[in-house]
């Protein structure tokens, strides 16, 4: 049998071969915090808290995955703030978006069912049933439900893509990240925000239409119309 061998490769010897290579590193760390960077930018003066986050007409809950059919424990403190505000006035309508691509699986139809179960009225919640990611949630929002303002909710981790996303997709936004435990889960959801912030980029400059788009529907209007009427 042939015997492999692998050689390390080698570091320029010259100075001048070095100090490329040091700008060479530098500029990739350079690029690849420039969607952070931007990220925090937008984000930096939208975020609030349940307590200070002013009055606006809807809420939007993204989907964070399912437990046996109900909502994980990530996804019911994001639905927990949103009935919480739904409560003290602070929003009329709620925006349910998640993931139902396959039968057995309905994130907007749990996360509904929750909020019903904690007071928020079945007629004063919409179902997005193809937000398979922030980027297709916040287009839908806009150009399927005609969402113009709105609270948007989240992890903390999460709420500064998911701002950014919103703003560049053309929804005035302000965010709200809950309060999570910092276990495994919330490690890698900080690690993905790292990697996705490229793609937010991406997204935010070329403005990709979402896996479905479909016709607009009327749900948030109607909504509203129950409610009482936008705040303008």
């Amino acid at each position: 049998m042939r015997r492999v061998t692998f050689r390390r490769p080698r570091l320029p010897r010259t100075r001048r071969g070095q100090r490329r290579l040091v700008q060479a590193v530098m500029a990739a760390c350079v690029l690849a915090l420039l969607p952070a960077t931007w990220m925090y930018a937008v984000a930096g003066d939208r975020l609030r808290t349940v307590a200070d986050v002013p009055r606006t007409d809807v809420a939007v809950v993204f989907g964070a995955g399912l437990w046996e059919g109900e909502p994980s424990p990530y996804l019911a403190h994001r639905l927990d703030a949103a009935a919480k505000l739904y409560r003290q006035g602070r929003v009329k309508v709620v925006l349910v978006t998640g993931d139902n691509s396959r039968e057995d699986y309905d994130e907007p139809d749990a996360m509904r069912a929750y909020l019903t179960r904690h007071g928020v009225p079945d007629g004063r919640i919409v179902s997005d049933y193809a937000g398979f990611d922030t980027w297709d949630s916040c287009v839908r929002a806009k150009k399927i439900f005609g969402v113009d303002h709105a609270v948007l909710i989240s992890q903390g981790f999460h709420i500064r893509r998911a701002v950014a996303l919103c703003e560049a997709a053309g929804v005035s936004s302000y965010g709200v990240g809950v309060d999570a435990v910092h276990d495994a889960t919330w490690y890698y959801g900080g690690t993905r925000e790292i990697l996705a912030a490229g793609k937010a980029a991406l997204d935010a400059v070329f403005r990709p239409d979402p896996r479905f788009l479909g016709p607009r529907e009327p749900g948030v209007e109607r909504a509203l119309a129950t409610a009482g009427g936008p705040r303008g």
